[in-house]
């Protein structure tokens, strides 16, 4: 039985983050594959009020489920297939894809993108270039992509 391939990419606020999109829903498309989309809540901290932290969270997952949606549009138009979810409440995008990596062997590949400006790679490049790319028992391929690719240079190499 063969299992789709599916492309992890964290959706964040970054510019960079709409490249590493379009070029996971181009390795989609070419290989058969589809996309999943990460997106990390920062836990809501209200020691004294549960009812408010709750709350809080229900409207941070709402907030995260609008914002994927307006993506998944993208995603479908692009690669035929509607994106998977994954919304997880973490204190860290390192901490989330821990958790995500190690509770789905479906992910074959992780995109990112690299900043652009000088700015350095980005956080999370920058976080897997000096602690590797194990994640949990897991080893997960990473592709990294320039964040400033135009959409022929992606057609090109995706």
């Amino acid at each position: 039985m063969s299992v789709r391939r599916k492309f992890l990419v964290v959706a964040d606020e970054t510019p960079e983050f709409q490249t590493a999109l379009r070029f996971a829903c181009r390795r989609a498309r070419s290989t058969g594959g589809y996309v999943a989309l990460l997106k990390v809540i920062t836990p809501a901290v209200f020691e004294h009020w549960s009812g408010v932290r709750e709350e809080i969270a229900r409207q941070l997952r709402q907030e995260a489920e609008a914002e994927l949606q307006q993506v998944a549009e993208y995603v479908q138009a692009e690669t035929g297939l509607p994106p998977e979810f994954l919304i997880k409440e973490a204190d860290s995008t390192r901490a989330a894809l821990k958790a995500v990596l190690t509770d789905d062997p479906d992910i074959k590949i992780m995109v990112l993108a690299a900043a652009v400006g000088g700015r350095g790679p980005g956080a999370l490049v920058g976080a897997i270039a000096k602690d590797g790319v194990t994640f949990g028992a897991r080893k997960v391929p990473v592709t990294i992509v320039p964040g400033d690719l135009t959409d022929d240079e992606i057609a090109d190499l995706a």
